[in-house]
């Protein structure tokens, strides 16, 4: 088993056209910031439809129950700071402008917070040096970084503490078309100053409520609609706003 080592040499690379999700507190202050924050959704049937079984737990624990036609299905929302090049913090030698109060997600990079999901070093933009030197991260497939592992665990525990506050924010933008797991992304990008709105509006509710808000599957493919249609699930081709669905399978 191949142990893995890694040190940042600074090329910036990792920081250009990405979108790294946040948890609800950085949504907020990226926005207040003057960034922008995309809302991508995807979730999978009450029954495990969409997922896979080794990864249902996972799955199930950063998302939340909603209703889709006659059935049911959870629902996972990511807020993330939307890097169309260069991220807006940083400066022209490749330094973040926002080192000590940067992301939580680019604290953990190259980790990865799925625990479904090896590191590859062949998948990451950073360069061959980065990995030839540094302290070790993984070591006979487990991860030895303690301080990495805790900063993954805060972000696994964000993802289950946020859920019910982002499908509220969701509800209150007019939100309601998801991607079906594994099959593609329903992307957002909502005016920042309603968006923000509706995060201050949740924040001070005791218990955000979805109540009412009804979600319908936007599918990449005519077998996954068949399918989900045949679970009773609600099926759309459109969403609000500057929607765009993003397939992650080829259509037929």
């Amino acid at each position: 088993m191949i142990n893995t080592r890694f040190s940042c040499v600074g090329c910036g690379k990792c920081c250009n056209d990405h979108y790294v999700p946040l948890t609800l507190a950085e949504s907020r202050q990226w926005a207040a910031d003057g960034g922008t924050v995309i809302v991508l959704v995807e979730a999978f049937l009450e029954n495990g439809h969409g997922v896979a079984e080794a990864q249902f737990e996972h799955a199930r624990r950063r998302s939340i129950l909603v209703s889709s036609g006659t059935t049911q299905a959870w629902l996972a929302v990511t807020f993330a700071a939307y890097n169309n090049g260069p991220c807006r913090n940083l400066d022209a030698d490749n330094r973040c402008g926002i080192y000590e109060r940067r992301p939580l997600v680019c604290r953990i990079y190259p980790a990865e917070i799925n625990p479904h999901i090896p590191l590859r070093t062949d998948r990451k933009d950073c360069p061959p040096e980065s990995w030839e030197q540094g302290p070790d991260l993984i070591v006979g497939g487990q991860l030895v970084d303690q301080e990495l592992a805790g900063l993954i665990e805060r972000s696994r525990q964000a993802d289950r503490e946020d859920i019910g506050a982002k499908a509220a924010i969701c509800a209150r933008l007019g939100i309601r078309t998801t991607a079906l797991k594994g099959n593609g992304f329903s992307t957002y990008l909502p005016d920042m100053q309603a968006f923000m709105a509706a995060i201050d509006e949740v924040r001070g509710e005791r218990t955000p409520s979805t109540t009412g808000q009804h979600w319908a599957f936007h599918l990449a493919d005519e077998n996954s609609s068949r399918a989900l249609l045949a679970h009773g699930a609600a099926v759309t081709q459109s969403g609000t706003g500057h929607y765009r669905f993003i397939p992650l399978r080829s259509a037929d």
